[in-house]
């Protein structure tokens, strides 16, 4: 196993399925309110989405960490 993935909490996770995740937990919506990005705001889709976020790192940048938050929220509320 490489080491530098031991603890990257993103390891295996696919932009697309981060994308999806968020959208299932927030929606569109409020997605674009927390991350203002055009391809959330205006006539989003996941398709539209990926292409941006795979060109743009400060936008893909600010998607996985709040996946990351998001993931960590969830697993505190189940607790």
């Amino acid at each position: 196993m490489n080491e530098s993935q031991v603890n990257n909490p993103l390891h295996g996770i696919t932009l697309e399925k981060i994308v999806n995740s968020l959208v299932e937990h927030y929606g569109w919506s409020e997605l674009g309110e927390l991350i203002d990005i055009r391809c959330f705001n205006s006539d989003p889709s996941v398709k539209s989405s990926l292409k941006f976020l795979r060109k743009t790192p400060w936008a893909r940048g600010k998607v996985e960490k709040l996946y990351i938050a998001t993931q960590k929220n969830i697993k505190n509320s189940t607790k």
